[in-house]
């Protein structure tokens, strides 16, 4: 059976927003989804696909999760074959020799105003470098996502979608979650 892979944002960060493994696990059982396996604390769910289109499926879980918890978790969906896609199409393949070099900023869809992101100068910002390929952004900082000036200004920019960045070993992980 296909899966589909919930990736929240911002739950379990600097002990706000607790949201337990556990307890992710059994919301979804509660909502009637199966083969659950939760990824780390930072919010990565991969489960049977329901045969429910993404977006709702998210939907599904924010509406949920926000009744249960008392505070919003916003929720992107992707199927299993859409994360492959995006493995994929990573326009930095010598960056997973040494994947927390390397970064995917996931889309709730393609940003249709891309002027914050053109208007960067890049050459400043070297050797860190960022590709926009549809819903996702490539992210790759060979000195470090921490030191990165880059990583800071790109991920606080305004892009009019929900957005949630995961390393290159979470997201090739999720990937074998979801073919195990």
């Amino acid at each position: 059976m296909a899966s589909q892979i919930a990736l929240l944002r911002g739950i379990n960060v600097g002990g706000k927003k607790r949201f337990p493994m556990a307890r992710q696990r059994e919301l979804m059982a509660d909502l009637g989804f199966t083969d659950v396996t939760v990824h780390l604390q930072s919010g990565n769910i991969v489960f049977a696909d329901p045969g429910t289109p993404p977006e709702e499926t998210a939907r599904t879980l924010e509406k949920r999760f926000a009744a249960d918890l008392g505070f919003s978790v916003p929720v992107l969906v992707r199927t299993r074959d859409e994360l492959a896609a995006t493995i994929e199409a990573n326009p930095y393949p010598e960056a997973t020799a040494e994947p927390k070099t390397l970064h995917v900023v996931f889309l709730s869809d393609a940003p249709a105003d891309t002027a914050p992101l053109d208007a960067l100068d890049l050459a400043s910002y070297a050797p860190d470098e960022f590709r926009l390929i549809g819903g996702a952004l490539y992210l790759h900082c060979p000195d470090g996502i921490g030191r990165s000036k880059l990583a800071a200004k790109v991920t606080g920019l305004r892009l009019g979608v929900l957005a949630t960045a995961r390393n290159w070993n979470t997201v090739t992980k999720l990937l074998a979650l979801a073919d195990a």
